[in-house]
């Protein structure tokens, strides 16, 4: 499989679209991936926007970014919380500096705005932050997957599959 031995972080908090972090985590795994999900409180069983649930294996205060090849961020309303907890926001830097794969979609920029990573990026998400992006510095475009260097960038739903093929290429590669 593409992935064995990749060890992938993916955030989550309630309210995050469901097919926004599974599809990802799923494909991940299918390439032999090792998914672990972080949550404010570990083994708390977080809500999605459509009722789907996630568990957190692990809390965000004993994340450990360093032992990760990459860091996924899902849309929904969950990134308005999640780029409240100084833990993310030090972990998607830490991401950041290290040139690790970021993967955000959607809503998930606000992540990255918080992060204050975004100057000079090009991205994509969803219509609605647009602006939030571009006052962030970034480079703004309409496409379905955007990959400017390691931060892989997607706009909605339908655009999964695209996104899914960019983050297993850009992990397999980094």
């Amino acid at each position: 499989m593409r992935l064995d031995g990749k060890r992938v972080l993916a955030l989550v908090d309630d309210e995050f679209e469901d097919l926004e972090l599974w599809y990802p985590v799923l494909r991940l795994q299918e390439e032999g991936a090792a998914v672990d999900l972080a949550g404010k409180e570990e083994k708390k069983v977080y809500m999605g926007k459509y009722g789907v649930h996630a568990t957190a294996d692990i809390s965000f205060a004993s994340m450990k970014p360093a032992d990760y090849d990459a860091i996924l961020v899902p849309g929904g309303w969950a990134p308005d919380k999640l780029r409240r907890y100084e833990e993310v926001i030090a972990a998607v830097k830490h991401m950041n500096n290290e040139k690790k794969i970021i993967g955000q979609i959607c809503h998930a920029g606000w992540v990255l705005i918080s992060a204050d990573i975004l100057d000079g990026v090009t991205v994509t998400s969803t219509p609605g932050i647009k602006d939030d992006m571009k006052n962030a510095g970034a480079t703004w475009h309409d496409e379905e997957v955007v990959t400017d260097g390691h931060i892989i960038s997607s706009r909605r739903p339908p655009d999964l599959p695209a996104y899914g093929a960019a983050l297993v290429e850009a992990i397999e590669k980094n």
